[in-house]
């Protein structure tokens, strides 16, 4: 991938993580937990068999990160991964490496013998959805709904 490298993360990785993810939850305006995230990243990098964070390099600079949850479905054959967070930061924006970093997690989810890759976006996300729908990523017209327990 030329310069460009996605690294798995490990705890020693956590605090450029958070400054990552409060820049991505800002974009939206959703609300950022910092421990209650830092609390998360530990339980998620500490066990593999929840999925994998890697963090995206350009040239050893650290400049976005993608996280891919493993999930099982029954309608979608099997064992699936769903794109739990994918940030770049906005320099490196419209530069064809959100491409490449979908090409790589593509090559990832075949290795791992995973069935399907789900991601959501925003709909206002135009650049994005752009990109998603040239790897064929399908647009299922259903509302993804949540109810929080044990917060």
């Amino acid at each position: 991938m030329d310069s460009l490298q996605l690294i798995p993360v490990d705890t020693n990785d956590i605090p450029q993580l958070l400054i990552f993810m409060e820049r991505f939850y800002s974009i939206d305006g959703y609300s950022f937990k910092k421990e209650q995230t830092r609390t998360s990243l530990i339980e998620f990098i500490s066990e593999p068999k929840f999925g994998t964070i890697w963090l995206i390099k350009e040239n050893t600079l650290p400049i976005g990160y993608i996280v891919l949850a493993i999930v099982y479905s029954f309608e979608f054959g099997g064992k699936n991964v769903f794109v739990d967070e994918f940030y770049l930061e906005e320099a490196y924006r419209g530069k064809g490496i959100g491409k490449k970093v979908m090409e790589y997690i593509t090559v990832e989810a075949k290795r791992m013998e995973i069935k399907g890759l789900h991601l959501e976006v925003e709909q206002h996300n135009e650049n994005a959805l752009k990109l998603y729908r040239a790897f064929q990523f399908t647009d299922h017209h259903r509302i993804l709904m949540t109810k929080m327990i044990n917060e």
